[in-house]
């Protein structure tokens, strides 16, 4: 019988193995690294899985990002994923690497809350499409990340589990909605992850983690199943440490699929692709405060203006200039509010008391919302692509803030002020996520720097339709180039 490590991972039987131990820092080794090490069986995947529940065991009670945990069904997995590899069994992509899904995404078996007092003991039947690819590229589950009330809003916090603390300083926010998912990237203890975004919920807490959030064109990752299958608003992707990994996962993630509608044809493998892409000659839009509509953080803009240069020095034109965004917020709220309407209305209807204000206030207006107000956000929509399409024509990217604020008080349901101006509800300081959401544009959230107060900053790209892996492209150059993102918290110190 072979020996094993401390850590339940077999170490005979292989010439060259060598235990693996936690000062060797599986937990955050890159995805592709963790990836190609169980296939070569240097690592198992029970080595791979202890190492990152050690992590959350150490860090999660100080960020509470991981909200459900299966640990002993998850060793059950890493010994079937390390006894199918030793039988010649061809693995998949993501064989071996342990995955916590957002707590919004059915995964079958494990209870999913969405943040809910209504859904605190559901366990649903199957898995939704994101988490049936996950599982068939051979991850493992080891649970589920925190998540605002049925994902409203960028900071996570609900009633059922509490707040998701920020890794780099725990009395700040994550972002949201995906904000456990980020945070349990930022401090070891999954390498991969995935989202969703509607109004910044990918983006947000990449850039409050200093990790990499992808909101991918819509029908680039299906959904299903889902009340409203035709809307473009919101959309699922993936989130890592860096975009490499995050392209790993998209390339899982993507492809076609006969239950959406809108679903892309372009194959997932079509991301499984070297990010390596000189950038010379590239035409770069910057944009500090989407034209002067915005109002942003001076202590933002003050670590995202030297990333100008970097692109300069990458061999890029840049210049500052901004779309005609003229239309977006009301396109972005009508459409919002109708997509609240017609999946939360009968809830609400039951158990109001049980959904927080603001969440209710959003799905009473959908209720109140008449054919002519949505015909005329149809309209608006139509006509911002078509603006955002020409803008394209003569850039190749668009550079802006990811969030207006650095990682707020997490105290706060939201920022009541940014740069000195009040804002009035919990999604007016993401307009400069929610604003790009509406223009159906894939946007990337990158590690930018951080504060002097040591708060990460994201810088967000934004590309021309269907444009993502051009995005991916550009972003892996300016992280290569950075190397922002490898700064980890001090509270993940092994």
């Amino acid at each position: 019988m072979a020996a094993h490590g401390p850590h339940g991972g077999d170490t005979g039987g292989t010439p060259g193995r060598r235990e693996a131990t936690l000062s060797d820092e599986i937990h955050f080794m890159s995805a592709r690294e963790l990836a190609r090490r169980i296939r070569a069986r240097e690592l198992s995947a029970r080595e791979v899985l202890r190492a990152h529940l050690d992590q959350i065991e150490r860090t999660n009670p100080q960020v509470n990002a991981v909200v459900t945990l299966i640990a002993e069904e998850a060793e059950r997995q890493a010994l079937a994923a390390d006894e199918r590899l030793a039988s010649g069994v061809p693995p998949g992509p993501l064989h071996g690497l342990p995955v916590a899904h957002k707590d919004t995404h059915a995964t079958g078996g494990v209870r999913t809350t969405s943040g809910s007092p209504i859904f605190a003991d559901h366990v649903p039947d199957a898995d939704e499409l994101v988490v049936e690819r996950i599982r068939a590229a051979g991850a493992i589950t080891i649970g589920k990340t925190n998540v605002p009330e049925f994902a409203a809003g960028s900071h996570t916090f609900n009633p059922v589990f509490g707040v998701t603390r920020n890794p780099y300083d725990p009395t700040r926010s994550a972002g949201g909605s995906s904000g456990g998912a980020a945070a349990a990237l930022a401090c070891g203890m999954h390498p991969i992850a995935d989202g969703s975004d509607m109004g910044g919920s990918l983006r947000n807490p990449a850039s409050f983690c200093n990790v990499v959030g992808l909101r991918p064109s819509p029908g680039r990752v299906p959904s299903w199943p889902v009340a409203a299958a035709w809307s473009t608003l919101g959309v699922q992707g993936p989130m890592a440490r860096d975009v490499a990994d995050t392209a790993l996962l998209l390339s899982v993630l993507a492809g076609p699929d006969p239950r959406s509608p809108i679903a892309l044809e372009t194959p997932g493998s079509a991301f499984a692709v070297p990010l390596d892409r000189d950038l010379a000659g590239l035409r770069v839009a910057w944009s500090p405060d989407l034209g002067g509509t915005v109002p942003v953080d001076p202590a933002v803009t003050g670590v995202l203006e030297p990333a100008v240069k970097v692109f300069e020095d990458l061999g890029c034109t840049v210049e500052e200039a901004c779309p005609d965004l003229s239309g977006a917020d009301e396109v972005f709220r009508t459409l919002r509010a109708w997509h609240w309407d017609i999946t939360l209305r009968p809830l609400l209807d039951e158990r109001r008391a049980d959904f927080k204000p603001s969440l209710a206030q959003n799905i009473d207006a959908g209720r109140g919302l008449t054919g002519a107000e949505l015909g005329r956000a149809e309209v608006l929509h139509t006509r911002l692509f078509h603006r955002v399409r020409e803008f394209f024509e003569r850039y190749d990217a668009l550079l802006l803030p990811v969030s207006q604020v650095p990682p707020f008080d997490a105290a706060l349901e939201y920022p009541e002020e940014v740069a000195g101006e009040p804002m009035h509800d919990y999604l007016e300081w993401m307009r400069s996520c929610f604003l790009i959401s509406a223009t159906g544009s894939p946007a990337l959230s990158v590690p930018a720097g951080f504060t002097g107060d040591g708060l990460p900053v994201g810088l967000q790209i934004v590309g021309p339709h269907h444009g993502d892996l051009a995005v991916l492209q550009i972003g892996h150059a300016f992280e290569q180039a950075t190397l922002h993102g490898r700064r980890r918290p001090p509270l993940a110190a092994g």
